[in-house]
């Protein structure tokens, strides 16, 4: 990615492709009220980082193959005696993608990852928060090809959100849908 006028292949398909078919279905009147992709976020919660600190930097690492860029450690913001919490410990890992970044993840998560997850029936049409963002789990952080799995000691579980500029659900499901984001029926 090294040149500076690569155009990663999901945006070209957005520019030709999705924006005419969404301008034509919701009928705006004009191009800038389709909607786009605002972000990615990805974050990986470490639970047993409590025991070992090292756990959430190895997540880290994990997480920095799969996006791309380096994330950040989140840390607890209070202190909980019941889970064994204290001020400032690192609990999980996350990252923000934007532009190309993103337009690579996503495509990689559609067309690689999201067939070599196990048992997978389509994504939940549901999970959308009102506003147009969609959130998703994957179970195995393993099942992008950018972890080697001979060398991957723990496995993790991972969030991944969808941020769009749509105004609501419908023009966000549809905005995924050209996509081609599985969503199950």
């Amino acid at each position: 990615m090294a040149e500076t006028n690569y155009i990663p292949r999901l945006k070209t398909h957005y520019e030709d492709v999705v924006r005419k078919q969404l301008q034509e279905k919701f009928e705006y009147k004009n191009p800038m009220q389709v909607p786009g992709l605002d972000k990615v976020v990805l974050n990986i919660g470490v639970g047993e980082a409590v025991a070992d600190s090292k756990k959430a930097r190895i997540a880290a690492e994990d997480l920095a193959l799969i996006a791309g860029q380096k994330p950040v450690i989140t840390k607890a913001k209070k202190s909980i005696a019941t889970f064994k919490v204290r001020e400032e410990m690192p609990l999980g890992t996350k990252v923000t993608l934007r532009r190309q970044q993103m337009f690579e993840f996503l495509d990689r998560l559609i067309t690689i990852a999201l067939p070599r997850v196990r048992d997978f029936r389509g994504l939940n049409p549901k999970s959308f928060d009102g506003r147009g963002n969609y959130a998703m789990g994957i179970k195995e952080h393993i099942v992008f090809p950018e972890i080697e799995y001979d060398k991957v000691d723990q496995i993790w579980g991972m969030d991944v959100i969808v941020c769009t500029t749509a105004q609501n659900d419908d023009e966000a499901r549809e905005l995924l849908r050209a996509f081609n984001f599985p969503f199950s029926k």
